[in-house]
């Protein structure tokens, strides 16, 4: 078989170009450096619990991600998370303090909640209720920080407590250089029609009640999102040869793109880069160096995952909510913790206990370096701190992401308008991943249908 496109990384991006293109029927070949495909998307099954080594849901506002679900036939495997037992606590003053109820990312919507908090000051409660006061015409110009942004809202401690430990469990990320155009746009959005954030959101949940009657906030597999990337490549077998081999070099001519892989050059029209951007700038730093810089200047976070399991019985600590975050103020090292079985159902056997402790991110890479036994240590300690848990877990899985998560810093959407412009003088050439119009599964699914809808079209084939 002779591939009409070359794709470069094998994570849920790849993976999902590659059955597009398959869909469309044009054959293709997957470069993957690592010995399985998947990328950070790895699932493991110990004593009959699911544990996640990466992400462990998608929003199911997203449609993406779902839409290849059901077309792999795994529409009956999907679950949502437990949204009735939905209680995220921050850590404040050494305690765990939910966060209140109406809290959308880091908007109030109720005043109530608000009030009765421990987890605000006073002064920052008083700012809340008077921004809904805030009108139109404050928006500054041009991109600004998410710390920015929310402290112009309501001030520092809501930067602190909320938005910071909140981006920081998502994007593992810091809200002083992350974009707030890039990162959260649909504010942006409320911002210059409303004023205020209270009160533009507010008017959207009236709207969005509606349509997401009845949906929880998370979606997964029960048996793992490892299904999804296990169905993807047994539904491309045959039309797409995987070579697991490190991508060294790109090469363009007149009839296409060479790359070549383990000492060997490969031919194709097409080639999609679904790679982290900055491999993909070291690749292209010979045929189109300034595309090359553009990528190498978007900067990556790492991260890592710590599983520990439990005998359940005596295992006396309240799980009652998702899990906690630590804000920077209160941090060591552990950013966050999700109580497994709460948050989804069939993830946890009966006899187990299951905590995923989360590690790293834009200010810790130097955490991934530690040996298992430290991190595993470390853990525990931090554990023993926050919710007093003494017990000696009888598993633990630790996954470590070195440069994972691209960070939307400030000026991020100006640097992609760049970089697609740079992209379309080169024919045949298309980027996809994480790194440009969103993070999560659901986002990296869809660049991977994109890039394999702009091929077909150029190659004359159908669309899907």
């Amino acid at each position: 078989m002779t591939p009409r496109a070359v794709i470069v990384g094998g994570g849920i991006t790849g993976l999902s170009a590659a059955y597009y293109l398959n869909k469309a029927g044009i054959p293709s070949l997957l470069i993957e450096r690592r010995p399985r495909l998947g990328g950070v998307v790895t699932t493991e099954v110990v004593d009959d619990c699911i544990i996640e080594g990466g992400p462990d849901s998608f929003l199911a506002a997203k449609p993406w991600a779902l839409e290849l679900i059901r077309e792999l036939g795994l529409a009956d495997e999907v679950i949502g998370s437990n949204d009735h037992l939905r209680v995220t606590y921050v850590l404040r003053r050494g305690r765990l303090v939910p966060l209140p109820d109406g809290l959308m990312m880091m908007i109030p919507t109720r005043i109530a909640p608000m009030i009765a908090t421990p987890l605000l000051g006073w002064g920052t409660k008083f700012r809340m209720l008077f921004e809904l006061f805030r009108r139109p015409g404050r928006t500054s110009p041009g991109d600004r920080s998410v710390a920015d942004f929310v402290r112009d809202h309501y001030g520092q401690e809501a930067v602190d407590y909320l938005a910071e430990p909140l981006l920081a469990g998502v994007y593992g990320g810091d809200p002083r250089r992350l974009s707030v155009a890039s990162v959260l746009p649909r504010f942006v959005e409320l911002e210059r029609r409303y004023g205020s954030l209270t009160r533009g959101v507010l008017a959207a949940m009236k709207k969005a009640r509606a349509e997401a009657a009845g949906k929880p906030l998370f979606q997964t597999l029960k048996g793992g999102l490892g299904r999804l990337t296990e169905a993807i490549e047994r539904a491309i077998a045959g039309a797409c040869e995987p070579v697991h081999a490190q991508a060294e070099a790109l090469d363009r001519g007149q009839s296409g793109w060479r790359v070549r892989a383990g000492g060997q050059w490969i031919a194709a029209e097409a080639l999609v880069l679904a790679c982290p951007a900055y491999e993909a700038a070291a690749l292209l730093r010979n045929t189109a160096p300034g595309l090359a810089r553009e990528l190498e200047s978007i900067p990556y976070s790492s991260s890592m995952t710590v599983a520990l399991g439990y005998e359940r019985a005596g295992f006396s600590h309240h799980l009652g909510g998702f899990g906690f975050l630590v804000p920077a103020r209160e941090r060591k090292r552990l950013v966050a913790c999700t109580w497994v079985g709460t948050k989804f159902p069939y993830r946890v056997s009966d006899s187990r206990v299951l905590l995923r402790c989360f590690l790293g991110g834009a200010e810790d890479a130097a955490v991934l370096e530690e040996p298992d036994e430290t991190v595993i240590a470390m853990v525990r300690e931090e554990l023993r701190r926050i919710m007093g848990v003494t017990e000696t877990p009888v598993f633990a899985r630790i996954h470590r992401w070195p440069r994972s998560m691209a960070q939307y810093t400030v000026g991020h959407g100006e640097r992609v308008k760049r970089i697609e412009q740079e992209t379309a003088k080169l024919q045949g050439l298309h980027l996809a991943g994480n790194a440009y119009h969103g993070i999560g599964i659901p986002d990296c699914i869809r660049t991977g249908k994109q890039a394999a809808e702009e091929i077909a079209a150029s190659l004359g084939k159908a669309s899907f």
